[in-house]
C-alpha cells in the first residue's frame, strides 16, 4: 500500500503511515504543491500505484464517473482533530492495507461507518 495525501490532510498523517512501514507522500511535497490540479494528483497516483487520501468529494465523483483514481480513501469525518483521525486510521489500518493491496478500491470512512467498494 502506498498513500498520497491530498492538500487538506495533515502532514502528520504521512508520518503516521511511514511509521507503519507504508510509503506515503503529501501533495505539498510533489508536483505543484498546494496548487496541483486534482487531475494531476489523480494521474500521479494512478501512474505510481498510490491510493489517494482526501476529504474532497471531487475525487469521489471522479472515481465513480471516470474510474480514476483507481484507489481512493475518502475521509468524511468533519472537523476532527488529527489525533482522532490517526486513531481511526490506526484502528482500521489492517483493513485498509488488505483492501488497497487487492486492487481498485474505494473506501470512505465516516463517523460511524466504513464503506468499501471493490471493483
Amino acid at each position: 500500500m502506498k498513500v498520497l495525501c491530498d492538500v487538506h490532510i495533515a502532514k502528520r498523517v504521512v508520518k503516521f503511515f511511514e511509521e507503519h512501514g507504508i510509503k506515503s507522500i503529501h501533495v505539498n511535497d510533489i508536483l505543484d504543491s498546494w496548487n496541483t490540479k486534482d487531475s494531476d494528483i489523480i494521474q500521479y497516483a494512478d501512474e505510481n500505484d498510490f491510493s489517494v487520501m482526501t476529504k474532497d468529494a471531487d475525487f469521489k465523483n471522479s472515481h465513480f464517473l471516470k474510474q480514476t483514481p483507481r484507489k481512493l480513501l475518502k475521509i468524511s469525518l468533519g472537523n476532527i482533530s488529527t489525533k482522532r483521525l490517526l486513531s481511526i486510521l490506526s484502528e482500521n489500518l489492517p483493513l485498509l492495507e488488505e483492501k488497497f493491496e487487492s486492487g481498485k478500491c474505494y473506501i470512505e470512512i465516516g463517523i460511524d461507518t466504513i464503506v468499501i467498494i471493490e471493483q
